[in-house]
């Protein structure tokens, strides 16, 4: 019997370690002892990450390494938006500090939140890095395919929507007020 290889479309159950270039681990699915599932080709993770599942085997294990531009993007130094407090809840405005990471949305995209960075803030504004936290940075992934699931064999309503890997970062859930 031949061995299922990933091919764009599978639902695929993987777990990984992530690190930056120096090893040290930011994230980890077996630290939360459980794989993540995703629809190969739905652009549900980073598309390096993805590509390196294309190809791979049940059970097979694989090692990349992830220059900026095929991870979380080049750092846009014109990336920042400074946002009247008044848009946000008083309790979130009260606790935020530089460095704290909160998902914001966009008015056009308002359930697609991205993290921004608090870099500055001031009296009546809160200045932000909109930036990935990893934006910039060279990642590497070990990866583990733990099973496949070929295109078709369930509907994508089955499919549950899975986050791409977080950051060992602050965040704070911050609504905007419309």
């Amino acid at each position: 019997m031949d061995s299922k290889k990933v091919k764009v479309g599978d639902k695929v159950s993987v777990h990984y370690v992530a690190t930056f270039d120096d090893g040290e681990q930011f994230d980890s699915s077996y630290d939360r002892d459980t794989a993540i599932d995703i629809v190969v080709g739905q652009g549900m993770l980073i598309q390096g990450f993805e590509n390196a599942l294309t190809g791979m085997e049940e059970g097979e294990k694989k090692k990349i390494h992830l220059e900026a531009e095929h991870a979380y993007g080049p750092h846009d130094p014109n990336a920042i938006a400074e946002l009247p407090k008044d848009k946000f809840p008083a309790e979130l405005v009260e606790n935020i500090e530089e460095g704290h990471v909160i998902p914001l949305s966009h008015a056009e995209h308002p359930g697609k939140p991205f993290p921004a960075t608090a870099t500055e803030v001031k009296e009546s504004t809160i200045v932000f890095d909109l930036n990935h936290p990893l934006a910039g940075k060279s990642v590497n992934f070990a990866i583990e395919v733990m099973g496949i699931t070929p295109e078709g064999m369930e509907s994508q309503d089955e499919v549950a929507e899975t986050p791409a890997p977080k950051t060992k970062t602050t965040k704070k859930k911050a609504k905007t007020k419309e």
